[in-house]
């Protein structure tokens, strides 16, 4: 299984930046996917998450700011970030919990870190 983020980048404070992360290679099912950051110096922590359907929830930093989504068909998942400050600066990490066949485990898997950077 292989996680593949992207879409970080550099953003002026109040734009905007769409992540994506699409898992690839063995998988049966995906159950809960989601997005962390680590900033600087700081823990990793959660941004969003999504189950299989579709519930989502936010750390409250975030919300009304960002929307996660998912495209099961496809096995993405999706950080739409608007109105970025400086704060949001962090390397963001995509994760998924993934089965590769029936009655196996389901592991967590993490992609591999995309930078947001948000300049004031």
């Amino acid at each position: 299984v292989q996680l593949q983020a992207s879409g970080g980048g550099l953003v002026q404070a109040g734009g905007s930046l769409r992540l994506s992360c699409a898992a690839t290679v063995n998988i049966f099912s995906i159950n809960n996917m989601g997005w962390y950051r680590q900033a600087p110096g700081k823990q990793r922590e959660l941004v969003a998450a999504i189950t299989s359907g579709g519930r989502t929830n936010y750390t409250d930093s975030v919300k009304g700011r960002f929307t996660i989504s998912r495209d099961n068909a496809k096995n993405t998942v999706y950080l739409q970030m608007n109105s970025l400050k400086p704060e949001d600066t962090a390397v963001y990490y995509c994760n998924a919990d993934i089965s590769t066949g029936w009655r196996t485990p389901v592991y967590r898997y993490w992609g591999q870190g995309t930078l947001v950077t948000v300049s004031a």
